[in-house]
């Protein structure tokens, strides 16, 4: 009995002695999973860590790479923002910013007013290095000085790389020398579009865009850029898919060199057939003709004005041989040519015209006669205009309509009257005042806001005689025209008589709504 106890002691002793290694076995296990399962998840932590810090590192470094010339550096994030840097500074153009600024206002300084052109919506404009075509391309840019636009597209012919349809540079600014032009939000829309891609390798060493941007630098507030490198693409679907983008706050430059190579008197005969069928907006004729390595951003232009009734006009034409002296192995033609939608001298003089005969009809009480049916299309378009009536140098009335209204002619005729008649602030003119008056017509764009942050942030954005500008403070509304600027060139002090001007406190621009125009302004001297 005692030896059946003490063999039934033992068992169970050694069955606690099993139970307790066998928890101990357990624990061990488990104190094993938990570090498995803890080197699994800090593996695991490490490896997203590793992986987020070369994505971070590659934009990061992409975004700095300032020794590759011409790259577009990176793909565009909202953490790092991504450059086109330039391909040709230095070989093009001087990569010093001083210099460079003074090579272009000396070109623009030797360059040539056209005052007969006014609202211009295109440019033909060569891309050689600045010291053969600079002076050239400076004509048209000077023509650019007292513009404003929202957008500006540059399109150049693909030189060093073979591209189907158009490669537009998707980045957040382009670089060059005179600073950072901001690339257009539009150009995310653009690249939706069949005809539209974005191909690095056309953008990285290409000139013909890039040699265009200092000039507008130097003679545009800021705006934003669209650059286009071209390929092989029908101009015609070019044409109809930069269409939809173009609108009066665009500026479209072709950037296109003339014939190349050629002897002196050949390339200037070859160049002037290429420069007709330009300025003569003769599609047919450019296509068979014309001789330009742009050839397809320039017919893209081409169409596109003749759709829209733009105007044309070459303003300087020369070739490598005339820029650099030496024509012995052959020339390189340059040509600007502008395209423009305002009025020209003959639509001029016959609102001139026009505005005198209101007067005299008025004064003589014989009823005015006139053909309106034959008058241009441009004079017939419903528009807003002002006009001015000075004698002796001083003002002697002023009405007009800030927004479009009647048709130009209509708006000429009647604000003529209007002017003489019912300015409140001066006495009615007499007939016999008419031989002194001079008459002048302001032809208006239609009033856009101008969106600003702060006070100073509006005086930096406002032009002085470019911008006419309206003051809104409830129901006081003031204008000037922007030739008041003229008498008024201080900002603050052009800001502050507006206020007056409606019976607002002097600062009351500093939160009032504000609005800008522009306008083509001509006059006459006196009655003929």
């Amino acid at each position: 009995m005692g030896s059946h106890m003490s063999r039934k002691k033992k068992k169970k002793d050694k069955g606690k002695k099993t139970e307790a290694k066998e928890r101990q076995v357990k624990k061990k296990k488990g104190k094993e999973g938990d570090r498995v399962m803890d080197a699994i998840l800090v593996g695991g932590i490490i490896i997203v860590t590793a992986v987020m810090a070369y994505v971070i590192f590659n934009q990061a470094g992409s975004a700095d790479i300032s020794g590759e010339r011409g790259n577009i550096t990176g793909t565009s994030t909202t953490l790092t923002p991504t450059y086109r840097r330039p391909a040709v500074a230095g070989a093009f153009y001087a990569s010093e910013p001083h210099k460079l600024s003074d090579d272009i206002d000396r070109y623009l300084g030797d360059a040539e007013d056209y005052p007969g052109v006014y609202g211009i919506r295109g440019l033909i404009s060569p891309h050689a290095g600045y010291r053969f075509s600079g002076q050239v391309a400076a004509y048209g840019y000077r023509q650019l000085m007292n513009s404003r636009y929202e957008t500006v597209i540059v399109m150049g012919p693909s030189h060093r790389h073979y591209l189907k349809g158009a490669s537009i540079a998707d980045a957040d600014f382009y670089k060059t020398p005179l600073g950072d032009v901001p690339v257009s939000p539009k150009v995310k829309e653009m690249l939706e579009e069949d005809v539209f891609t974005y191909e690095p390798e056309a953008h990285e060493r290409e000139h013909s865009v890039e040699v265009q941007v200092p000039f507008l630098q130097k003679v545009l507030p800021p705006f934003k850029l669209i650059p286009v490198v071209v390929g092989d693409v029908d101009p015609k679907v070019l044409a109809a898919a930069l269409e939809k983008y173009v609108d009066e706050d665009t500026l479209v430059i072709a950037s296109t060199d003339l014939s190349h190579y050629h002897e002196y008197d050949e390339a200037v005969g070859l160049d002037e057939k290429t420069i007709e069928a330009i300025v003569g907006l003769d599609y047919v004729k450019m296509a068979r003709e014309g001789d330009c390595c742009g050839k397809i951003p320039t017919m893209a232009l081409m169409l596109m004005a003749y759709e829209r009734g733009w105007r044309t006009m070459k303003f300087d034409y020369r070739n490598s041989g005339d820029t650099s002296g030496d024509a012995s192995n052959g020339v390189v033609g340059y040509a600007s040519i502008g395209f423009y939608d305002g009025l020209n001298a003959e639509e001029q003089e016959l609102l001139l015209d026009l505005a005198q005969k209101a007067l005299e009809s008025h004064y003589s009480g014989v009823e005015m006669k006139y053909d309106y049916s034959s008058l241009p299309p441009k004079l017939r378009e419903v528009k807003g205009c002002f006009v001015t009536l000075n004698k002796d140098g001083e003002l002697r009335g002023c009405i007009g309509h800030l927004a479009p209204m009647r048709k130009l002619h209509e708006c000429v005729m009647e604000n003529t009257l209007n002017a003489a008649l019912h300015d409140s602030r001066f006495k009615p003119v007499r007939e016999d005042e008419l031989e002194d008056v001079r008459i002048e017509i302001s032809v208006l764009s239609e009033p856009k806001e101008l969106h600003y942050d702060s006070p100073e942030d509006l005086l930096a954005k406002l032009i002085p005689g470019v911008d006419g500008v309206i003051l809104k403070n409830g129901m006081r509304q003031s204008t000037y025209l922007p030739v008041v600027w003229e008498q008024l060139p201080d900002k603050e002090e052009f800001l502050s008589h507006l206020c007056l001007k409606q019976g607002s406190p002097a600062n009351c621009w500093r939160t009032s709504e504000v609005l800008t125009y522009q306008a083509q302004e001509f006059h006459q001297e006196g009655f003929k």
